[in-house]
């Protein structure tokens, strides 16, 4: 039989440890409840914005996103494409997953490939007078660019401050539910749920909405710097008669008489200053299609015709 004060000793250590593991289920209860509010409310934000980004390549930027700069590197040897898809193989299960024939059998038994015939000679290409350009030095010195990526900023702080207020927000009603629910019936705490959980679909909806104009409104503005910097690329070459220009992270070695790039960034912010941008919460798809306007490099404009009257017979 136990001493006494032995079975008191152990009372006292197991009621410390049922009151700890209470304590901390009550702790990982409230921080489930933290998380799963700002998951709700600022996990959309980060999600469209990965998602509604356009695809970019390294040549490019998207306003409002910052890149280091892509320093020239030596070329590397292309890589083989994806092998193309063999007829009724769509669906089929990788090869990694499949245990049939390998490669190197399927060779031996395949039938005798098809005759080639000689083609006869064609007209020689010029031969290639080439250019180099650094798109993401380009877009860093454009004047448009950067007015673009200071403006998306500040819309961008601006709706982050609004989502840590309705987080805040949130937060408050989910601790006050919890707080009053002994003092409701069934009824009431199922009605207070109910409008927590519209509350909360309602901000992700709103914020989500957000989110994807100023996305927008960076795709529109890119759309319109693109537009320009490929016209001006392409006179920029024509006037040093250039046939082929290249990026200038994708060649090893070029000398720097090549480089346009100083020549096209001049050119760019001359021809294209600034861009337009819809107002803070309005959808490009709002906007109302505009009417091409004359350019320089349009050329004059086609005479009038003369009046009937003055045509001679």
């Amino acid at each position: 039989m136990r001493h006494p004060r032995v079975a008191v000793f152990h009372l006292t250590v197991w009621r410390l440890a049922v009151r700890r593991l209470a304590v901390r289920r009550l702790a990982v209860w409230r921080l489930a409840l933290t998380a799963a509010i700002a998951a709700i409310v600022l996990v959309p934000l980060s999600a469209g914005h990965a998602q509604q980004a356009p695809a970019q390549t390294p040549d490019y930027f998207i306003p409002g996103q910052s890149h280091p700069a892509t320093p020239p590197r030596p070329a590397a040897r292309p890589a083989a494409g994806p092998a193309a898809p063999t007829p009724g193989s769509e669906g089929a299960p990788a090869e990694s997953e499949q245990s049939g024939i390998s490669p190197q059998q399927l060779q031996l038994v395949l039938p005798p490939p098809a005759a080639v015939p000689p083609i006869p000679k064609g007209n020689f290409p010029p031969a290639s007078i080439m250019g180099v350009i650094s798109v993401p030095d380009v877009m860093r010195s454009s004047t448009a660019y950067q007015a673009v990526d200071k403006e998306l900023g500040v819309r961008r702080q601006k709706l982050n401050e609004d989502a840590q207020k309705e987080q805040t927000t949130l937060r408050d009603l989910g601790q006050t539910l919890t707080n009053d629910r002994g003092k409701m019936t069934p009824d009431q705490i199922r009605a207070k749920e109910r409008e927590l959980q519209d509350r909360i679909a309602e901000s992700r909806r709103k914020f989500a909405e957000r989110n994807r104009i100023i996305q927008e409104a960076g795709q529109y503005a890119l759309a319109q710097i693109e537009r320009t910097l490929r016209d001006v690329v392409q006179q920029v070459a024509v006037s040093h008669g250039m046939n082929m220009v290249l990026h200038a992270p994708q060649t090893a070695l070029y000398l720097p008489e090549f480089d346009i790039t100083s020549q096209v960034v001049a050119e760019l912010n001359t021809v294209l200053p600034s861009v337009s941008l819809p107002a803070d919460g309005v959808s490009v798809l709002q906007l109302k299609p505009q009417a091409a306007t004359p350019t320089a490099a349009a050329g004059p404009a086609p005479a009038k015709p003369a009046p009937a009257s003055a045509k001679k017979p």
